[in-house]
């Protein structure tokens, strides 16, 4: 029989003080029952000596200090798991809201887990194809990577994080692939978008939805990527699963936090976010990678909206340090009508290299990335240079790279929405498109490659 405590001596917004308290523990599970019969939940945020402090998952409206029961459970927040998570859609609770049975767990896992051992990391080296150009041919995503996305508000993130969660794929592999998708604070319509997305092309059968509305408790926000992570992880380390994890907004994931922050008081850091956002970011996004030993494996794909399109944001600045790379999307390709409208330029993907090449991918992948990248480079400040000094500034050369940066932008960067390319074919593309430069200008790919994959002119050959 749990111990019942009638000893609340303060509520402060979501936050609950209880007093005279024995054996608690930090992140502990706690059932609030109100003098109507209600129930509540919430979790300890914090112990100092007798008194903890308790958040509240529902708020605190209605409560009365004087006739509310608080009983501490003795453990922490679980997800209940079997293979039937698959297809279903959760809260950011774990609770089904797709009018779906409750799951029958095989068992319930506390979703506060912890980042992988280095020493039992094994090197992410395999190709995941998204079939999107941008990302496959120049940014490539390697299995067991973290790969964020920096977007901003008004750009199409929402549609890009659905269309790869359809599309991606590990290629040459016998291993069971599956997505896990957390969406937090997000509105009505973005929830129906994604569900509805899911459902029409068939992507729900191999997805598990967990999704947190804006009107829902800051306290579930925070739960919400932790609980799709113990979902990926079940499927991957025990069910042997290759599984990739897409996670959005995490900036209203870190709104969250400060707001919790601001409640409990705490001292605030860079723009009032509390002064352990790295070491929070770092518990969610380092439980994403392979093990030495283990078939499956968590590749996280965290998309993130900067405010007032700042890099330099706490959100995106830490992010950036301890993730392997970032596909940046560029509001200037928006407004041009490209979709996805991906900043080639400053967008890298760290580990790349490691998942391109003969046998993964092919064996000029490297070459020609290098030479898209230097000809878009130099076609863009080409353009510049033009819209300075106007076009008579430019060289012959400068106008053929101009050219080629439009192109690129045309056939390349831009691709339809529920258009799913290959790699051969990301490939062929950029072939096409070194075709409109001169032969000598090819200076990043070895000859060898220009003889087998360059097309040929008409009249030649």
């Amino acid at each position: 029989m749990l111990k019942e405590y009638r000893t609340i001596s303060e509520i402060a917004g979501p936050l609950m003080l209880v007093q005279d308290v024995e054996g608690v523990k930090f992140e502990e599970l706690v059932e609030i029952e109100l003098g109507s019969g209600e129930n509540r939940r919430g979790r300890v945020l914090e112990v100092s000596g007798n008194t903890a402090l308790v958040q509240i998952f529902e708020g605190s409206s209605g409560i009365n200090v004087t006739d509310t029961k608080v009983r501490f459970l003795g453990r922490g927040l679980e997800l209940a798991v079997s293979m039937d998570i698959l297809g279903r859609v959760f809260d950011g609770l774990g609770r089904p809201r797709d009018d779906g049975p409750k799951i029958i767990p095989e068992k319930r896992l506390n979703i506060d887990g912890f980042p992988l051992n280095p020493t039992a990391r094994d090197y992410p080296s395999e190709f995941i194809q998204t079939g999107i150009s941008t990302i496959d041919g120049l940014n490539t995503m390697v299995r067991g990577q973290k790969l964020p996305i920096f977007s901003a508000a008004g750009l199409p993130h929402s549609r890009l994080a659905a269309q790869i969660a359809r599309q991606a794929k590990v290629l040459g592999t016998e291993t069971k692939f599956a997505v896990v998708f957390a969406a937090m604070g997000i509105t009505f319509e973005e929830a129906e978008f994604f569900t509805n997305d899911f459902r029409r092309t068939g992507a729900i059968e191999r997805a598990v939805m967990f999704l947190n509305l804006a009107d829902d408790p800051a306290i579930e926000r925070i739960a919400t990527p932790r609980m799709a992570l113990t979902a990926a992880e079940y499927l991957a380390y025990e069910k042997d699963m290759h599984v990739l994890v897409i996670l959005t907004d995490m900036t209203n994931y870190a709104e969250a936090l400060r707001e919790i922050s601001a409640a409990r008081k705490e001292v605030p850091g860079r723009r009032g976010y509390p002064g352990y956002l790295y070491t929070d970011l770092a518990t969610i996004y380092e439980r994403a990678g392979r093990i030495r030993g283990s078939a499956g494996s968590i590749t996280q794909l965290p998309i993130l909206t900067m405010p007032e399109d700042d890099k330099t944001h706490p959100i995106p600045d830490l992010t950036g340090y301890i993730t392997e790379g970032q596909i940046i999307l560029s509001r200037e390709l928006h407004r041009k009508g490209i979709y996805p409208p991906v900043e080639v330029l400053p967008s890298l993907s760290r580990l790349k290299d490691k998942g391109i090449g003969e046998g993964k991918t092919r064996e000029d992948h490297s070459d020609s990335l290098n030479q898209l990248y230097a000809a878009y480079a130099r076609g863009n400040e080409a353009k510049e240079l033009a819209a300075i000094l106007g076009e008579a500034a430019l060289t012959e050369a400068d106008k053929l790279f101009s050219r080629f940066a439009d192109e690129f932008e045309q056939r390349y960067i831009q691709q339809g929405e529920d258009e799913d390319r290959s790699i051969t074919e990301t490939l062929k593309i950029g072939w096409e498109l070194m075709a409109l430069l001169p032969r000598a200008e090819l200076k990043r790919v070895r000859d060898e490659y220009i003889e087998k994959y360059l097309p040929q002119a008409e009249g030649e050959g």
